[in-house]
Order: structure tokens, then C-alpha cells, then sequence
């Protein structure tokens, strides 16, 4: 039975995952949006649905499928910041989402110099 409750995860995180990568690739293909404005979308989707509650049952749903695109980066600063702010008052409210989002950066900007290590990176002409 495990095996099957782990396999439903997976289908659930791709199905949920696949979703929010195809909608952005759909904005890309059919607006005249930057990635770079899609991306900050995103993050500010991920942050107003966390504030509003509706993205902690995404993430109960469908797990890393919910918590590894941007708009789960933006729940992570938002419900941090809401957490901090219930103990620190303001200041955890600007400070919460940063330590919140910490561990992700921290390993975004470790892969990333890790993979620029390997693979040496080129200048685009």
C-alpha cells in the first residue's frame, strides 16, 4: 500500500507542478509578458494566495508539486513573514519572509555556483 500512496504523490506533485509550468508557458506563448514579469507574477500570486489561506491546502494536496515552483516561493515569504510578525510584531514582518526563504536561496545560489563550476558558463553576444 506505501507503494501506492507514494506513487499517487507522484502523479498528484507532477499534475499540480505540470499545471502552474504549463500555464506560465502558455503567458509566454500567447502575451507579450517577459519571463521576468511571469516570474514576479508568480511569486506574487504564491504570496497573496498564502496570505489568503488558499495555498496551504495546494501544498497539503500535492506537496513538492505546490512548494517547488515560484508560486511556492512566494507562499514560504508570505506565511514566513506572517509567522514572524505574530511573535516580532513589524519587524518579523519584514524579516520573517527572508528567514523563511533562506534555506531555499541559500541552496539556489550553492547549485547554481556548483553547476557554474562545471560547467563554465559563457557570456551570451
Amino acid at each position: 500500500m506505501e507503494i501506492v500512496d507514494a506513487l499517487l504523490m507522484y502523479v498528484k506533485a507532477f499534475f499540480v507542478g505540470g499545471t502552474i509550468c504549463a500555464i506560465g508557458q502558455l503567458l509566454i506563448m500567447k502575451t507579450q509578458l517577459t519571463s521576468a514579469r511571469i516570474l514576479v507574477g508568480y511569486v506574487t500570486v504564491g504570496v497573496i494566495l498564502g496570505a489568503l489561506g488558499l495555498y496551504k491546502p495546494l501544498i497539503d494536496f500535492a506537496g513538492a508539486g505546490a512548494t517547488v515552483p515560484l508560486t511556492g516561493f512566494g507562499y514560504t515569504l508570505a506565511h514566513g513573514a506572517m509567522e514572524a510578525a505574530k511573535t516580532d510584531g513589524l519587524l518579523g514582518a519584514f524579516t520573517g519572509g527572508v528567514v523563511a526563504g533562506a534555506g531555499g536561496i541559500a541552496a539556489a545560489v550553492f547549485f547554481g555556483y556548483f553547476a557554474a563550476l562545471i560547467f563554465k558558463p559563457k557570456m551570451k553576444h
